[in-house]
């Protein structure tokens, strides 16, 4: 997940469509090869780090950390820390991550459709 430099001509485009495109603002949430899947996951309740990461053997450590904090930072994801020895982290979808919910479920059917049109 690198990051796009603020001086960059990719930034000021992303940034002019981002302002000028709601739909290209939500993609660029959700985009990324494994937040929509983390969603998907989390849709169906909390899940501790671990869970998550089983349920997903192809994704490293870090890059499960990466986006579970960009889906925090992005207001998707809750993170629950409780005060136990060993310590336990629970991740949630928030409200708004609640709301992508029915979006998924219509991807899911859109995709469905893809495939056997293409096949």
């Amino acid at each position: 997940m690198g990051k796009i430099k603020k001086t960059s001509t990719n930034y000021e485009n992303r940034q002019i469509l981002d302002a000028e495109c709601e739909e290209v603002y939500a993609a660029n949430l959700i985009g990324g090869r494994w937040t929509i899947a983390i969603c998907c996951y989390l849709a169906g309740g909390k899940l501790r780090f671990s869970e998550l990461r089983r349920r997903m053997p192809n994704i490293t450590e870090r890059m499960l950390t990466l986006h579970l904090r960009k889906m925090e930072a992005n207001r998707l994801v809750k993170r629950t820390v409780y005060a136990e020895v060993p310590p336990r982290v629970e991740y949630e979808l928030t409200d708004i991550g609640e709301q992508l919910v029915p979006i998924l479920d219509m991807l899911k059917k859109w995709g469905t459709k893809h495939k056997e049109t293409i096949q």
